[in-house]
């Protein structure tokens, strides 16, 4: 039997009452415990816990962002990409979604990236994570570190560093395939010198904790970087098919065939 506070909630973030959802379950943890709690979750659609999610970060926090589980969190964080939201929205939101769950405590990030990278999207999702700071990933996964002179306060202002060219792709990809690129670029800081709450503490539990998900991660961020370096020298987009998939002029298909 469904949980009377699981349709509660859901009618109240229907009617847009995400404060009074997020009272509602709040009550149940004040009521029964922290267990309690994690039960209703359980029953809740995913859809419906990441909207009370989502109105929630490290600045305005919840105990829903405190009590629940990796799987429950992951099932929700991995409908944000099927949203649409302009990027300039969707990355913030999403990065201090993560940010709130993932770093709620010291273990909490390793429990959260090893459910995410279990999933199929869930390499795609964390590339989305960390735009804005490809250019430095790319250095912290060749170099082992953010930039060549590490400045912590520096390295956080969103920028890129400098943009990688078709050559220094090919000269990267190569170095994946060898299997040997990752091996020569450990982390040259230690956990603390990057625990920022952030991007970089989280990059360096993915380096550190899941060396297979990260090369995966590295090979998505430059799958992305080649298609807009591709992009930026194209005079002008193909008739589309499909959204993403260039449609095939009527005679060249038919001579395909």
């Amino acid at each position: 039997m469904t949980h009377p506070v699981v349709l509660q909630t859901q009618a109240l973030i229907l009617a847009g009452e995400i404060a009074e959802a997020e009272s509602q379950l709040v009550a149940i943890a004040e009521a029964g415990g922290d267990q309690a709690l994690v039960s209703v979750l359980d029953e809740m659609e995913p859809k419906d816990l990441l909207a009370i999610m989502r109105e929630f970060d490290s600045s305005k926090e919840s105990v829903i962002n405190l009590v629940v589980s990796p799987e429950q969190f992951v099932d929700a964080i991995l409908l944000e990409r099927k949203y649409g939201e302009p990027i300039e929205k969707y990355v913030p939101r999403l990065r201090n979604t993560m940010n709130a769950v993932m770093h709620r405590t010291p273990a909490s990030c390793a429990e959260i990236l090893e459910c995410l990278t279990e999933r199929d999207e869930g390499i795609r999702l964390l590339a989305d994570y960390f735009t804005d700071y490809h250019d430095l990933l790319q250095n912290f996964a060749f170099h082992g570190r953010f930039e060549e002179d590490f400045d912590l306060e520096k390295a956080m202002a969103p920028k890129r560093m400098h943009t990688f060219d078709a050559e220094q792709f090919d000269d990267m990809e190569q170095g994946l395939e060898a299997g040997d690129s990752m091996e020569l670029a450990r982390p040259a800081m230690s956990r603390s010198e990057v625990a920022d709450g952030d991007w970089m503490e989280t990059a360096w539990v993915l380096r550190h904790e899941f060396q297979d998900s990260f090369e995966l991660l590295i090979i998505e961020i430059q799958d992305r970087s080649r298609r807009e370096l591709e992009a930026a020298h194209v005079p002008s987009p193909l008739p589309a098919g499909e959204p993403g998939v260039p449609k095939i002029p009527e005679d060249e298909e038919e001579s395909a065939i």
